[in-house]
């Protein structure tokens, strides 16, 4: 199977699995599913987020998906539990959809890692 295709595959594979197991009845964007990581990443399932710790999340998602590309490092958890990433590396210029492919494959990439799917 080429690349694309199975990237492709893989992808609406997480979006049907996360959008069953979290949504009800819309399908879960990209947005979504960063923030739905971002939650994950920080541990604490059953808190209601506030806009701005929101967008912390969705931060904290996308260092924890690029950092295996080399682009963020871990660095520590402050007192209040929340992961803090080290920038190492800009990302090279992408197109908006080049962005969204490098996305999809990070968050593929994040779920075959943690044996959410195959």
């Amino acid at each position: 199977m080429a690349r694309d295709e199975q990237l492709k595959e893989r992808w609406n594979n997480v979006v049907d699995k996360l959008t069953h197991q979290f949504a009800e009845g819309d399908t879960l964007d990209l947005d979504a599913i960063i923030y739905l990581i971002g939650v994950q990443e920080l541990g604490q399932i059953h808190k209601t987020f506030k806009k701005d710790e929101k967008v912390n999340l969705m931060h904290i998602a996308i260092c924890r998906l690029l950092e295996p590309y080399g682009y963020y490092e871990f660095d520590y958890f402050d007192d209040d539990g929340w992961p803090h990433y080290k920038f190492k590396e800009a990302l090279p210029v992408l197109k908006a959809g080049e962005q969204t492919v490098l996305m999809k494959e990070a968050i593929v990439n994040y779920f075959l890692e943690k044996e959410y799917i195959q």
